[in-house]
């Protein structure tokens, strides 16, 4: 089921996830979660998921989640570092990304995300820091 306000603040934060069609599954502190439709058009020419496509769903997962994080009074963060590794690809149905906080503190944010297929199936697994602003 579509998280319907998680979908809007993605989009009216970061319009560039609207035109790549992410869709928002749920969103909290403890957890975010999004997915990204295999389409032919976000594709490689053998047919995967473009790995740039993946980290930007990964990206703008953990920003969420992240911004759900930030200390009181604070307004917003930025992506300092990101780690990605592949482990497979994405060739039809979704990828889905759930981010996860690992550490919240006064200046950075910690986030790890893990992308999944639709058969559960690990296809990336990022870490991002973020900068508190």
């Amino acid at each position: 089921m579509i998280d319907e306000p998680g979908t809007k603040l993605f989009h009216q934060t970061m319009p560039f996830t609207e035109r790549l069609g992410i869709e928002v599954l749920e969103h909290g502190s403890g957890l975010v979660r999004s997915r990204i439709a295999w389409d032919e058009s976000l594709c490689t020419l053998g047919g995967a998921l473009h790995g740039g496509v993946l980290m930007s769903l990964a990206d703008a997962t953990g920003a969420v989640c992240a911004y759900l994080n930030l200390p009181e009074g604070k307004a917003g963060t930025t992506t300092v570092e990101s780690k990605t590794n592949f482990v497979r690809a994405v060739r039809s149905g979704y990828a889905t990304a759930s981010s996860t906080p690992l550490h919240a503190g006064r200046t950075f944010i910690v986030v790890e995300t893990e992308i999944r297929d639709d058969a559960g199936k690990l296809v990336a697994k990022v870490t991002q820091t973020q900068a508190v602003l």
